[in-house]
């Protein structure tokens, strides 16, 4: 798997020989979760409306958002609540504000119940309209609101002096009248120019009037992250790790998984390959002790990441695959000879393959008219980790038989060393794979490929070939 690509048949593959394992890690995540919501105070959240009359660019929109959640705002909301050990800078972390539409600034609060939520985010909208009107003078009292006023009503009084003046002034009879009826017009104009601006200015100092659009309304619910959804997401995200962890293992395996490979990592020829029907549980060897019963309920004792045996074919056809590699096998050999049938330990699939060749073999074992008939075979067992052959005595020769997608090529070579630290030759490679037997024939004709197999049977009893 290093090399392929990860599809949703594998993931589908792995959630199938792996659920034992994914529900109790999923589980496990949701406890995770259900403890980090208990070291976690519930949180209520509410919002306040401020409305902003006039018209407010998105900029000043923006601008006043963050005066909201200004340390001043923030510092005065917290001396007003007085909320023991609950300062300026706690709150900051509480208040937000955003610019929504229709010139509204929304400002959230975010407490330990809902009655402190609704309180805070009260009281930092007032807190805000005060000092936002008082950024623009809008607070100076009733003096400072009819200074405007005031400022007309001496307009009007300059300007009827200066009619008064102009009308006095000889009109036209000499170049100095002339001259002061025209300074004093551009007076009177420049004066209702002025009062003009005025009056423009006014719509934007009635900015600073803004209105707190009724108290906040009282939170019903938890704010999120709420104790459901920590444990929800505890779990999701072990389940999510777990999965990643599979996938990340099968890629950076160096188990070999071609022919090829097998046979140069041992150092000998492929002398073919062998299809085992595969039983369920498949690839489940038998043994003792605690750590073993958690494998096998875990099921960590099967393979995953292997491929779904294809189907196979009739016992006739397999029965001829084991005929030929007995005969690749004894065309190797100058002469009939004990070899032994090296198994890795564990492999299930490799350990049957081995039974079925030493029968195949047993049943033609007499040499033949030309002095050449099958080997005697030997099935043994090799550690892996720690591989001893038996020392060459009746055997000499060995024949490894394995499966694909197992081994590493280290853990090939070091049964190869094996091999040869036991005087023995490795004279051939058989891999082994898992294939779905079909199910028997109800009826009592054998199938239409079964005859060829017994004349195979029987030609290789004779010993000419």
């Amino acid at each position: 798997m290093s090399d392929d690509t990860i599809r949703l048949v594998t993931i589908g593959r792995m959630i199938r020989r792996r659920w034992r394992l994914l529900t109790i890690l999923a589980v496990l995540g949701a406890l995770v979760g259900y403890g980090t919501s208990l070291l976690l105070p519930p949180r209520y959240t509410t919002s306040a409306s401020v409305l902003l009359p006039g018209a407010w660019e998105e900029r000043e929109l923006l601008t006043q958002a963050e005066i909201a959640t200004s340390s001043v705002v923030v510092d005065r909301a917290a001396a007003t609540l007085g909320w023991t050990g609950v300062s300026g800078s706690e709150l900051r972390d509480r208040v937000s504000a955003k610019a929504a539409d229709g010139n509204i600034i929304k400002i959230s609060g975010t407490a330990e119940t809902p009655e402190r939520a609704q309180h805070l985010s009260d009281q930092v909208a007032q807190q805000f309209v005060t000092f936002a009107a008082r950024l623009t003078g809008a607070d100076t009292g009733a003096e400072a609101s009819a200074r405007p006023e005031d400022l007309r009503k001496m307009v009007v009084r300059t300007s009827r002096r200066i009619t008064e003046l102009a009308d006095a002034a000889d009109p036209g009879r000499t170049v100095e009248s002339v001259q002061g009826r025209t300074e004093l017009e551009k007076l009177r104009i420049a004066l209702q120019e002025a009062m003009k601006k005025l009056d423009e200015a006014n719509p934007v100092t009635n900015k600073s009037n803004m209105v707190v659009m009724g108290p906040a309304a009282r939170p019903a619910g938890e704010a999120p992250p709420t104790r459901t959804q920590l444990i929800v997401a505890g779990a999701l995200l072990f389940l999510l790790l777990a999965v990643i962890g599979h996938l990340t293992a099968a890629r950076m395996s160096r188990r070999l998984r071609t022919e090829p490979e097998i046979a140069a990592a041992l150092g000998s020829v492929l002398l073919g390959t062998v299809d085992v029907p595969g039983e369920r549980p498949a690839h489940r060897p038998e043994g003792g002790g605690p750590r073993a019963r958690i494998r096998r309920l875990l099921g960590l004792d099967v393979r995953w990441d292997l491929p779904t045996p294809h189907a196979s074919g009739d016992e006739a056809g397999r029965q001829i695959r084991y005929r030929r590699v007995c005969a690749r096998l004894r065309d190797r050999l100058p002469r009939p000879r004990r070899l032994l049938v090296v198994v890795p330990e564990g492999d299930e699939i490799a350990r049957r393959a081995a039974d079925q060749l030493a029968a195949e073999s047993d049943g033609d074992s007499a040499p033949s008219s030309s002095g050449r008939g099958y080997p005697v075979l030997r099935v043994v067992g090799v550690s892996v980790s720690q591989p001893l052959v038996p020392d060459r005595g009746t055997e000499s020769g060995v024949l490894v038989v394995l499966s694909a997608g197992s081994w590493t090529a280290a853990e090939l070579t070091g049964i190869a060393e094996a091999c040869a630290d036991g005087n023995h030759e490795v004279v051939g490679v058989v891999v082994a794979g898992a294939v779905r037997a079909r199910p028997k024939r109800s009826g009592g004709h054998p199938p239409d490929d079964a005859t060829p197999a017994l004349a195979v049977r029987g030609h290789a009893t004779g010993g000419a070939v």
